[in-house]
């Protein structure tokens, strides 16, 4: 448009020379005729130029008010959204303590109780608690009673013919075998019977102590939450509006988000740094931070969570962006089940592997270092979906610079970080220099988690804390895995433990022969045999029947 606005200007000068010329005397070819002509073209042009410079300004006033008009229908929606998204997460928070309170007499509450000059906090369980204690106190007291009439049965027993002399001693007035056989079996059935109660009310009490963990949980979350300084759902970022509270760590908190721009729900990690700490030790925390985001960002697999944005909310607290996954992890399910079967507890395996071997087979590569049940999302909240891990706060990088191919392996600078019962030997050697890691770390970590999904307990350390762990050095002697008798596991999957949690880290597979272990691959198809060849391997085990989900 300025261009046209220029070449406009240069017509009005060039009509304003040809005015000046047609005044003054000029020796030129052109008559006077063919000067009035080119003006009246050149003022032809002129117009023309204007009503095309007039439509397109009108044209660009109509777009103009067009965008602003979508513009604020835009601004109209997202409020709209955003409103509406408040809505529906005020009303899931009135049912949630709603809920919550109704439990609080069913299955218990904390009761602050004073001793001495302080207040603490005490359990008390819900009235559906005291009900089975009841029954089971019944139970037992109906049990008592049976085995007292069974051993004053058994005195009341009719005597074979020789033992008559043992009769006369007995003062109790003998049975006679028919009424002795009747009276036993009344007790045997009601033995029975009783035995049937006492498993139903045990499975009744399991089920209410699974739901009791539920609501301790969730009374936690709703305690943190109402302390929590993003409690009235702010929008972070003029673009991500926080909904609410899903769990509280150490130094920051999680919240299941919205992104306005995106339209998608988004799971928003708050760091918070301590206002006590000195300035080096919160310029080493962030320096953490954006190492691990550094990491996380470049990452792209349907087996890890991924990383979308990470942000400064003030001085003492930022923001990282993550996938929100609507499933609870692997640590939860566990506590709900305590063990998982063993088909399950491997196509957790097999995607996590694969998880594993992208990273394994970037360069650099990358050691996740902090490998557990909690850092395995469950997406669909079940065992038998789609699983995703997070959280690369510890992750390594293998470059060259840091890589000893000699040691096979690098430095651990962070020896003391992680969590103990998922880490292997090496890692808490002491010398004179750090240890030595490689992939192998993941490896002895996968190795922990298939044992305790199949076995509900951990193979080293499971009623340990982590400082008892150090101090008794429990890693350092966990040479020799043992496997519980029941539940039943194929010798196959006792295999692939044995096999991830070899002692000597040389001796132990790295993440990519893993990936090709036989226990997580498809089964073999059968051959018909040939002269070359008669036979064929056999399946890793029946189990071995799910497809590689996530490969």
């Amino acid at each position: 448009m300025m261009h046209m606005q220029q070449q406009y200007q240069q017509q009005k000068h060039l009509q304003s020379i040809h005015v000046e010329t047609s005044t003054k005397e000029v020796q030129t070819s052109l008559t006077m005729e063919g000067i009035e002509n080119l003006e009246k073209k050149a003022t032809s042009c002129l117009e023309e130029k204007d009503v095309m410079l007039e439509t397109l300004n009108a044209k660009v006033k109509e777009t103009q008010n067009q965008l602003q008009k979508q513009s604020e229908q835009l601004a109209k929606c997202l409020a709209m959204n955003k409103s509406l998204l408040l809505e529906k997460s005020q009303q899931e928070k009135k049912l949630i303590r709603k809920a919550s309170m109704e439990n609080r007499l069913k299955l218990g509450q904390f009761n602050t109780q004073r001793q001495g000059a302080q207040f603490v906090e005490s359990w008390k369980d819900g009235y559906a608690f005291t009900d089975i204690f009841r029954q089971q106190e019944r139970l037992a007291q109906e049990r008592d009673e049976i085995d007292r009439q069974k051993k004053l049965l058994t005195k009341r027993k009719p005597h074979l013919q020789g033992a008559q002399s043992n009769a006369k001693a007995n003062s109790v007035p003998q049975l006679s075998a028919q009424a002795y056989y009747e009276q036993d079996e009344i007790l045997k059935l009601r033995l029975q019977a009783l035995k049937k109660e006492e498993a139903d009310l045990q499975v009744e009490l399991e089920k209410l102590e699974r739901s009791r963990n539920l609501h301790i949980r969730e009374l936690k979350r709703i305690h943190n939450e109402d302390l929590s300084r993003f409690k009235d759902n702010p929008v972070l970022h003029k673009r991500y509006l926080l909904l609410k509270l899903l769990g509280k760590g150490g130094f920051s908190e999680v919240h299941k988000g919205f992104d306005l721009e995106e339209q998608r729900y988004v799971a928003c990690k708050i760091h918070q740094l301590n206002k006590d700490w000195k300035e080096d030790k919160k310029a080493n925390y962030i320096k953490h931070a954006l190492r691990e985001y550094e990491i996380h960002k470049s990452l792209d697999h349907n087996r890890i969570v991924k990383l979308f944005d990470v942000f400064e909310i003030d001085s003492n607290s930022f923001c990282t962006v993550l996938e929100y996954c609507d499933g609870k992890d692997l640590d939860f399910y566990l506590k709900q089940t305590k063990l998982i079967p063993e088909k399950e507890a491997r196509s957790i395996m097999i995607q996590t592997v694969r998880a594993l071997q992208y990273l394994n087979e970037r360069k650099p590569p990358i050691i996740h270092y902090d490998l557990k049940p909690g850092n395995i999302l469950l997406s669909s909240g079940t065992t038998s979906g789609e699983i995703k891990i997070t959280d690369f706060g510890l992750s390594k990088i293998m470059d060259e610079e840091n890589f000893d191919h000699n040691e096979g392996g690098m430095d651990l600078t962070s020896q003391g970080a992680g969590t103990y019962w998922y880490l292997p030997p090496e890692c808490f050697v002491v010398g004179k220099g750090p240890p030595k890691i490689s992939s192998k770390v993941d490896v002895w970590s996968i190795g922990v988690i298939f044992y305790q999904c199949l076995y509900g307990k951990k193979p080293f350390g499971h009623n340990l804390s982590q400082a008892s762990i150090l101090e008794q050095n429990t890693i350092l002697k966990a040479t020799v895995v043992q496997f519980p008798s029941k539940p039943p596991v194929s010798q196959e999957a006792k295999d692939f433990v044995r096999r991830c949690l070899e002692y000597k880290k040389d001796n132990r597979i790295d993440v990519l022969r893993l990936a090709r272990d036989p226990y997580l691959m498809p089964p073999s198809r059968k051959a018909t045999p040939t002269n070359n060849s008669h036979t064929m391997m056999p399946p890793p085990s029946s189990s071995s029947s799910l497809s590689l989900s996530g490969s």
